[in-house]
């Protein structure tokens, strides 16, 4: 596996159709937003291809001190064949000395997907993540906050919304209760 990376682009239909596959209509943001916050200096929009073969993408905004993946997946044939990894990788190594954060579907008992949610929370486990003990709610989504590299810190990384999103964003941070 030889993976690289380039900017998405309106017309890679490649990474939109992995995009639409991967996220339900509710938590996913409108794809030319995307790829046009993906110009400024704080956010990227990556899609990631061994050989030809797109098999993944990543979209996420930084400051001085946080990452924030917003959306990672990899193409539905490919998973488990450590592209996933490899993009966490890639991320970890341009970004070294930051947090980095990603929020994920909480493991509740009462998902109808919670098998799923279980994968995906081990896979950011096996790979480095750990748990903050924290949930957000944005834009009426419900997420577990995990980070790698540092440890969370809740009002920091309300500031890093606010700043991103031009005072627009203002999600609701929370420590999860003990024992779930």
């Amino acid at each position: 596996m030889q993976i690289r990376n380039q900017k998405v682009k309106l017309k890679n239909a490649d990474v939109k159709n992995i995009y639409f596959r991967s996220f339900p209509k509710n938590e996913r943001m409108p794809f030319p937003m995307m790829v046009a916050m993906s110009k400024l200096w704080n956010t990227e929009f990556l899609g990631f291809y061994d050989g030809d073969t797109p098999c993944g993408f990543v979209y996420l905004a930084h400051n001085r001190k946080i990452v924030f993946v917003m959306f990672l997946a990899v193409e539905e044939t490919l998973r488990s064949k450590g592209y996933g990894s490899a993009i966490l990788r890639e991320i970890q190594n341009k970004y070294p000395d930051k947090k980095i954060i990603v929020s994920i579907e909480p493991c509740d008992n009462n998902a109808p997907d919670r098998e799923l949610r279980g994968k995906r929370k081990a896979f950011y486990l096996r790979n480095g993540y750990r748990e903050t003990g924290y949930l957000m709610k944005l834009n009426g989504i419900v997420q577990e906050i995990l980070i790698g590299n540092g440890e969370f810190d809740k009002k920091q990384f309300r500031s890093f919304f606010a700043v991103y999103s031009n005072g627009t964003m203002w999600p609701r941070i929370w420590e999860q209760p003990k024992g779930e």
